[in-house]
């Protein structure tokens, strides 16, 4: 692709915030990584307390992007056939009917999804990763793309179920959501008590078909060999014998981070990924996957601060 025609498609990123800008104040961050996480593919874990606007953020893409969306309220009574859906007899017919859940949609926001026991987090394990999902006898391809935004609470919150190491590595991204500053909550409160607020138009701004075109511009942006090397040294440093980690990354965490870094240099306007895409990304893509020890536990050590340490002891290319 030519340096001009990329330059046209990455523009297309402004029109986008600036849509999403009309109802989410602020969360640059937040708003950058869903974006990241739609134009490569990747599922998206988002984790902080209630009202930073996660499930508004998810709900407000889904309407710029001109995808069918559903959401899903999880709870402790939620069952997978609640996801999935479930054959049904057909007295007429004599034969099983298939009720499809809303996981057969293309956006999904799994709502507080660690509010559910890990049988019905389970549900969703076969739908991330083979985009399909097996009811009774039969399996079914669900649509494309198909992409999960999932809301978890702090776990230290009441009524919470961890994640499966299993579930959380179908994640390409898990972000941790903060407070805003108090310029921007000032903004939010503005906002929302004015005589003046009211539900703002949005507009379509992707179609499918621009989703698909945009993740073969992302896939085609270059890739140094010594960038590739550089993801591989993060990445095999999380599976070297430490006191303070049990479990190093999986090979999935490489793919990840080279996918996401190629994601924000597409953001950043550019058709080349540097080595500053990789260690701004690192973070989000890591620190689901590295599973600490007890010691680590006790001594506080956390998964960001095994992941600074790592990048500050692999060189850079």
């Amino acid at each position: 692709m030519g340096k001009l025609n990329f330059l046209e498609e990455a523009k297309i990123v402004v029109s986008l915030k600036d849509e999403i800008h009309k109802v989410i104040i602020g969360q640059e961050y937040m708003i950058d990584r869903i974006l990241i996480g739609l134009l490569t593919g990747g599922h998206i874990l988002l984790e902080g307390v209630p009202g930073l606007a996660k499930s508004l953020a998810a709900n407000t893409i889904a309407q710029v992007v001109g995808v069918h969306f559903k959401r899903i309220q999880f709870t402790p009574d939620l069952l997978p056939a609640d996801i999935l859906g479930t054959e049904i007899y057909n007295q007429k017919t004599g034969e099983f009917v298939i009720k499809q859940g809303p996981i057969f949609s293309n956006l999904i926001l799994a709502d507080e999804i660690n509010r559910a026991p890990a049988k019905v987090q389970s549900a969703l394990l076969e739908a991330m990763q083979e985009k399909q999902v097996t009811i009774g006898e039969k399996t079914y391809q669900l649509d494309k793309p198909f992409l999960v935004i999932a809301t978890q609470n702090p776990l230290e919150q009441q009524g919470t179920y961890p994640l499966p190491e299993a579930q959380q590595d179908r994640f390409m991204l898990k972000l941790k959501i903060n407070y805003p500053g108090r310029d921007e909550e000032r903004k939010i409160i503005d906002s929302f008590t004015s005589d003046e607020s009211s539900e703002p138009d949005l507009r379509k701004i992707l179609t499918r078909e621009d989703i698909f075109r945009l993740r073969k511009v992302i896939e085609s942006i270059h890739l140094d060999e010594n960038i590739k090397n550089y993801v591989l040294d993060i990445v095999l440093k999380t599976r070297e014998a430490s006191e303070y980690i049990s479990c190093g990354a999986s090979p999935r965490a490489s793919i990840s981070l080279i996918k996401a870094a190629k994601g924000r240099a597409f953001l950043k306007g550019r058709d080349y990924v540097v080595p500053d895409d990789i260690k701004a990304m690192a973070y989000d893509v890591l620190r689901h996957r590295i599973i600490l020890s007890y010691e680590a536990e006790a001594e506080d050590i956390t998964s960001e601060k095994i992941i600074a340490n790592i990048l500050e002891q692999v060189n850079l290319p």
